[in-house]
């Protein structure tokens, strides 16, 4: 019944995307952070990144559930996913405006912990998203299951390898928890129930591009005999692929991703890649925010919302179900 609902939000805030990715500045200012003089009450909400559509769309979710709950939010987040002091920065700043709650995506779950307890201390109801952290004091976390989504992918680079063979990860990090469990999902499936596969590495390019394409053309010309490489977020995914365009190896080498964009939409309309797992991103960021409002009441929240998953490749990558939880 969630996810039938998130499919019709996904298309109505779609229109909000648009209007809202060309605002690439979204830092809280100090007239929208208290609700003691009338305003509504301000929901500070600081994410990992704000580059890829991914968190575009996430800003569409939480804008649209604003409106619908009667909260003021910003949304921000730092230029790269590896720029863990400019996210901790972005945290003080905004706890320094007083939000009546909080909403974050934490790059590194224990450098986050400081402001955590700064907020548990102010009784400023913290809600984690997409990437939950290593405390008890969010009180809801909002996200896709990370690990089984990730042994879904594992599992469709088992079939379309045929079961056997060299494989390798192309991940964004190893500090947020949802980078650990995108990694440890998909491997831990692997060994769980495909022997005869191999992981020959995992490496890290911070969710960059260029850094992941040059990792993974490393990785193919040191493993001769690699048949796919699973690249854990939008960044790594794209990565793999323009490395395996750039060395010629389209329809060779099996390429399945997380996320998706236009980037690997393209990618797989093409044949570069196999397929991908996609979050609901709109979902997340509106169920972020209308935690955020319900706790701000007092009100109990669920601790663990699954936002859910969907695995999409050529052959329904148009259908209505995964079109409406794609983001370009």
């Amino acid at each position: 019944m969630f996810r039938k609902k998130l499919i019709g939000l996904a298309a109505v805030s779609m229109l909000a995307l648009t209007l809202s990715a060309c605002d690439t500045s979204s830092t809280p200012d100090a007239g929208a952070a208290s609700s003691s003089d009338g305003k509504k009450p301000y929901v500070a909400i600081v994410s990992k990144g704000f580059q890829h559509q991914f968190w575009q769309s996430v800003k569409a979710g939480a804008e649209q559930a604003a409106t619908e709950y009667g909260v003021e939010v910003t949304f921000e987040g730092p230029n790269t996913e590896k720029d863990v002091a400019q996210q901790i920065e972005m945290l003080t700043t905004a706890m320094s405006k007083s939000p009546a709650a909080l909403g974050i995506a934490a790059l590194d779950s224990q450098a986050a912990t400081p402001i955590l307890d700064e907020a548990k201390a102010k009784n400023i109801p913290v809600i984690a998203f997409d990437s939950g952290v290593d405390s008890t004091i969010p009180v809801a976390t909002a996200s896709t299951d990370n690990k089984a989504a990730a042994a879904e992918a594992a599992k469709h680079m088992a079939e379309l390898i045929g079961g056997k063979g060299e494989i390798a990860v192309v991940a964004h990090d190893q500090t947020s928890t949802s980078g650990k469990d995108r990694r440890d999902g998909f491997t831990e499936y692997m060994a769980a129930n495909n022997p005869d596969i191999k992981i020959v590495t995992v490496q890290y390019g911070g969710g960059d591009q260029l850094e992941s394409a040059n990792l993974a053309k490393t990785i193919i010309n040191g493993n001769p005999n690699l048949k796919g490489i699973y690249g854990t977020n939008e960044g790594s995914a794209i990565g793999v692929v323009k490395a395996v365009e750039e060395l010629g190896l389209k329809g060779k080498l099996t390429v399945v991703g997380f996320d998706s964009g236009k980037a690997q939409m393209d990618a797989i309309r093409s044949g570069l890649m196999a397929g991908a797992v996609t979050q609901n991103p709109v979902g997340i960021g509106y169920e972020t925010v209308k935690a955020a409002a319900a706790a701000i009441k007092g009100e109990t929240v669920e601790k663990v919302i699954d936002t859910g998953f969907y695995w999409y490749d050529a052959k329904n990558i148009d259908d209505a179900k995964i079109k409406a939880n794609l983001y370009e």
